[in-house]
């Protein structure tokens, strides 16, 4: 056996010499030339008894001596041959009967002085150990990466029958410690190469679950290793085994889950400093938790992450972005004003890109984000120039938004005028985008230029194969506010025909809608009915518990269904279906102005009027801006004004917010016509008919906002 100094290999350098390596171990030392000599003749034994002789060996620890020799001469295949003759078992054998190795301390108060039999049981563990794994290194160099992962897999079996309870934190050895960390790493490392990734996937649970005294830096190598594995390898993991798991801990459901919970464990260690920033690391958890739709979740963890990592504006985008994929568009606007301030970056491009599109989404902001829009544009040069037509769409996008909150007529003219001017300019940078092309279609549909729409809606099918379901619902809405419900049920067959059928109820609804356009109402209810037909298939597939985030994501919403349907017979004046139909409504949404709207109009049809008008005035309490019910209560108090003239100025209020909200709504043109007839301005009711008459002939069966 070892005495009390481990085997090395150490430097002499005399004053006139050159450098000589030595071999040192019990005490006694030996020049490293004269077992190169005859390692070099191919004299394996001769070799191997010069070092027991020379330093007081056995034979597996002369042979681990002379492969790691061989292994650092860079002589791969003459330290296999040498490496072949090591009996590891054996040799682990003799190391247990020899000198127990020490338990786990129970207290860190006193560790105690360990014995020299125990110092040199470690220092010959080290040394064996070594050499199975510069064994694993050496078949891995030479292609054979299956036997390298048996024989890397040998060495910490070996170390677990060593070390029963774990390796302890104190009294170990510095290279057996160094070894076995190296082991770990490599093992997965080698299941990979070999192709075998379930058993790649037990190495990893296995280093990262047992007791190797790993530092933290090698841990966190292992666990973001793994994590990378499972988030990109395409192989999806077992379950962790049942005696891995403690009770009433959580258990990842699949590879996603197991590779985030990893991420999420190494990025806490990072911001307890117990390892060194890994930039990486915060890349692939953004990667994992945006495939789960989990940005709220990485912008705790960016928030949690210690100042002087990120630059503040960094962190501020990365914020604004999760926060934007959240739906917290608020916050991510607050954010992105901090970071484009003037005494922060206020010409970074992407900031500005981003800004503008989430004021394009909300009509009180699209004023700021024009702003935003149009420093992009300009900011777009050299390099960034193929951005340009991202900021022109953006600031179309703006503008055509902001027209929808004019203080004057003339206003809403220009801004509609500049919005297609910017999205024209985007085209010529853009030319092949379908987006753009859509939503170029979508405004000139809604100026009610409609042959531009036309032409733009046939664009955008064709640039997308056909593909997309809201280019077959645009082209039908615009066939449809061309008075051609026809070829526009044509279409619908189409899309119909090409969508799946859970992605069929926008669809269906448009489809119901047209039939009473045709005066079909018959064939109308039965479209609905199969739409309810496929909520209830749509209901089993979750099962009878169902949570809330389940039902949000129904492709055919129950509601939208029952609502459509109450709509549906309140044209045909079925009152009491009406009713059946809100109160199925009711149960999956309690309040709904769109709900309440409806239900005025049953009151309205029943001659009931006070419930009526308190259903209308109910909806503009749940929604200022709902135009429907603006138009509902300007008409009822239109009809009252016959008898009631004070109740013409409360009408003429509410029907010029409605028009000022939406001015292509016919029915408030025509009303507001009523009022001024009523009130004795017949050249104003004359101009409010003709716009009512003109805007009948171009009025699709839905508003073509809620295809955006």
């Amino acid at each position: 056996m070892l005495g009390d100094q481990s085997s090395e290999l150490s430097e002499s350098n005399g004053e006139n010499e050159s450098p000589t390596l030595r071999l040192c171990a019990n005490g006694a030392c030996m020049k490293t030339t004269e077992v190169e000599a005859k390692l070099d003749e191919g004299n394996i034994q001769d070799a191997e008894s010069s070092l027991r002789e020379g330093l007081s060996l056995n034979s597996e620890e002369a042979r681990a001596l002379l492969g790691r020799l061989e292994y650092q001469r860079g002589n791969v295949e003459g330290a296999l041959r040498v490496f072949e003759g090591i009996d590891l078992q054996a040799s682990i054998h003799r190391l247990q009967v020899s000198a127990p190795f020490p338990e786990k301390p129970s207290t860190k108060k006193k560790v105690p002085r360990e014995p020299p039999q125990q110092s040199a049981s470690q220092h010959a563990a080290s040394l064996v150990l070594e050499a199975i794994y510069l064994k694993a290194k050496s078949l891995q160099k030479l292609g054979r990466t299956t036997e390298a992962a048996q024989e890397c897999k040998s060495v910490l079996d070996s170390v677990e029958k060593i070390f029963q309870q774990g390796i302890p934190d104190a009294q170990v050895d510095t290279r057996l410690q160094e070894t076995v960390s190296h082991a770990v790493e490599l093992l997965p490392a080698l299941w990979k190469e070999s192709g075998d990734y379930q058993e790649a996937i037990s190495a990893y649970r296995r280093a990262l679950l047992s007791q190797w005294n790993l530092d933290n830096d090698s841990c966190a190598r292992v666990q973001k290793d793994f994590a990378v594995f499972l988030l990109h390898s395409g192989v999806e993991a077992s379950p962790p085994s049942l005696g891995s798991q403690v009770e009433g801990s959580y258990v990842p459901r699949n590879n996603l889950e197991e590779a985030i919970l990893l991420l999420m464990i190494l990025l806490k260690k990072f911001n307890q400093g117990k390892g060194k920033w890994d930039p990486s690391v915060i890349e692939h958890l953004t990667f994992g938790l945006s495939l789960c739709s989990q940005t709220s979740v990485l912008a705790k963890q960016l928030e949690e992450v210690m100042p002087g990592v990120f630059s503040r504006v960094e962190r501020w985008n990365c914020l604004a972005l999760c926060y934007s994929a959240s739906g917290q568009t608020s916050a991510a606007v607050n954010l992105l004003r901090k970071s484009l301030h003037k005494h922060e970056r206020p010409d970074d491009l992407v900031a500005l890109l981003l800004a503008s599109k989430l004021c394009s989404e909300e009509p009180s902001l699209a004023g700021e984000g024009a702003g935003y829009a149009q420093r992009a544009v300009n900011n777009a040069q050299g390099m960034d120039e193929h951005l340009k037509g991202v900021g022109f769409r953006m600031l179309g996008l703006c503008l055509g938004k902001q027209a929808k909150v004019p203080t004057s007529d003339f206003e809403r003219s220009r801004l509609q005028s500049e919005s297609l001017k910017a999205l024209d300019g985007a085209i010529a940078f853009e030319h092949n985008n379908p987006d753009l092309i859509f939503e170029l279609g979508v405004q000139y549909a809604e100026q009610r230029n409609l042959k531009a729409a036309s032409r733009y809606a046939k664009e955008f099918i064709d640039a997308t194969g056909g593909s997309v379901l809201k280019g077959w619902r645009f082209l039908a809405l615009v066939l449809s506010a061309q008075q051609r419900f026809s070829e526009a049920e044509v279409v619908t067959d189409a899309a119909l025909d090409e969508t799946a059928k859970w992605d069929q109820g926008p669809l269906l609804r448009l489809k119901a809608k047209l039939k009473i356009s045709q005066s079909n109402p018959t064939e109308a209810v039965e479209t609905y009915r199969y739409l309810l037909a496929l909520v209830q298939a749509q209901r089993k597939s979750f099962g009878p518990l169902r949570t809330l985030s389940q039902m949000e994501e129904d492709k055919v919403n129950e509601f939208e269904v029952w609502h459509g349907l109450a709509y549906l017979y309140s044209s045909l004046s079925h009152w009491n279906d009406v009713e059946v139909c809100l109160k199925k409504a009711g149960e999956l949404k309690q309040y709904s102005a769109s709900m309440l709207h409806t239900e005025g109009r049953m009151w309205e049809g029943r001659k009931e009027f006070k419930p009526a008008l308190a259903a209308f005035l109910d909806g503009l309490l749940l929604d200022e801006s709902s135009v429907p019910c603006k138009v509902a209560v300007g008409a009822l108090l239109s009809e009252r004004g016959k008898e009631h003239q004070p109740t013409l100025p409360v009408a003429r209020s509410l029907l010029s917010d409605a028009l000022r909200i939406d001015p292509t709504n016919r029915k408030a043109w025509y009303y507001l016509g009523l009022v001024h007839k009523y009130d004795g301005r017949i050249a104003d009711a004359t101009d409010c008919f003709q716009a009512a008459s003109m805007l009948e002939e171009s009025d699709p069966i839905e508003s073509f906002s809620t295809i955006l």
